[in-house]
This record gives C-alpha cells, sequence and structure tokens, in this order.
C-alpha cells in the first residue's frame, strides 16, 4: 500500500467516525433533539443552551476525544507501516506528515458533513481542536487560546470560533507545517468559516445570540 492509499483509508475511516453525532445522541438521552430546539445545530453550544451544562461538557469530551483518537491512530499507523516505528517522523514538520494533517481536515468534514445526517452537522470546533491536538498540540492549544480570548469577553462562541479558525494557518506557519501539509489547516479554517457563515451574518446585523447556559435537564 501506497502512502497516498493509505492516506485515503485513513481519511474515510475518520470521516464516518467523527461523524458520529454525540451532540445528537447526548441530548436524547435528556429527551431533547437539538435539531428541533435552539439553533438547531448539534454541537456542544446548542446543546448547553438547550440541555444543560453536564450534557454540553460531555458533548464536548466526546467529540473532542474522536477527533484526537482517529489522528493519533493514523499517526501510529503511519509509523508502523513506512517509517520504521518513528513516532517523531510523523509530524506535520516532517515530509510523510501531511498524511497526518490530511486526517486532521477529514475528522473536521466529518463532524460538519455528518453521513449519518443526511450530510448535516455540526460546525467543526471540538472536533478540530482534538484533531489537532493529535497532530500538533502547540497550534491546538494556541488557536484554543485566540478562541477563549474572543469568546470571553463577547459571550460570542461563534466569533471565537471564527477567530480561532483563521489562527489555524498562521500558528501552522510558525510551527513549520510543510507546504504540503499546510493544506490541511487553510482547508480546516475554511471549512470553520463556511459552517458559520449564518452566524457571520447574523453577527454583521446584530441578531447573533451570545452564550446561555440551560439549567441542567434530568433524566
Amino acid at each position: 500500500m501506497s502512502v497516498v492509499a493509505f492516506t485515503i483509508v485513513c481519511m474515510i475511516a475518520s470521516y464516518l467516525v467523527c461523524g458520529i453525532p454525540f451532540g445528537l445522541l447526548v441530548a436524547k438521552t435528556k429527551g431533547v433533539d437539538v435539531r428541533k430546539a435552539g439553533s438547531g445545530n448539534i454541537g456542544m453550544t446548542n446543546v448547553a443552551r438547550t440541555v444543560g451544562g453536564k450534557a454540553a461538557a460531555l458533548t464536548f469530551l466526546l467529540d473532542v476525544f474522536k477527533g484526537t483518537i482517529c489522528v493519533l491512530l493514523a499517526r501510529f499507523l503511519l509509523a508502523r507501516l513506512f517509517l520504521g516505528g518513528e513516532w517523531a517522523l510523523t509530524t506535520p514538520q516532517q515530509p510523510l506528515g501531511w498524511s497526518a494533517s490530511f486526517v486532521w481536515a477529514s475528522c473536521v468534514l466529518g463532524h460538519i458533513f455528518s453521513p449519518y445526517l443526511g450530510f448535516h452537522g455540526g460546525k467543526g470546533i471540538s472536533v478540530g481542536l482534538g484533531a489537532g491536538l493529535g497532530l500538533c498540540w502547540p497550534v491546538a492549544l494556541l488557536a484554543l487560546a485566540v478562541f477563549l480570548l474572543v469568546a470571553i469577553p463577547s459571550r460570542y462562541v461563534s466569533l471565537g470560533s471564527i477567530c480561532a479558525a483563521i489562527a489555524l494557518p498562521t500558528w501552522a506557519f510558525v510551527f513549520g507545517f510543510t507546504p504540503t501539509a499546510m493544506i490541511a489547516p487553510i482547508a480546516t479554517c475554511a471549512l470553520v468559516i463556511w459552517s458559520h457563515r449564518a452566524n457571520i451574518e447574523r453577527l454583521r446585523n446584530g441578531t447573533e445570540n451570545k452564550f446561555t447556559l440551560h439549567k441542567d435537564k434530568k433524566v
């Protein structure tokens, strides 16, 4: 198997795994269909608004985990199959690191275009963070810092998410991603901004909802 074929297989598998709508599943255990409540989104923010903090925290953790595990597993297999087990050579700064980087983008793609929900899904932030942690944790944490610096004072999660997405390619460049590996953070940035197109319009019009937390629902 070539590295290209290996990467395609990992991308497809990661797309399918990261398409699992944990926000919808968690909310349903509380008797809420988040597609019919609040913004209608299946992500952590809408779960927080419509179900509560505990459900939102669980959604966040599960979405982060699915992204992290997909990228880490892809890196492990890449090292074992093509790099003599050298884990350090799977980073996006190395010649074959683009493979794991592409898997990162496929994780976000799966979450936004879930194959289990008619190719609709979340906004890709939590899973993007998780996949980023599995690929290059400094870049992921710096993007998270941008999110927090914007979202906390403004209480606009969407604005924080957009700014974090824009920061991704910048931090990836600073940390020395190869030109091919740079395709993934650029694509991820574009995907996240596209998924927030309605939020961008509401931000422009001054009608975007600020973050609120619903009182936790009991089962």
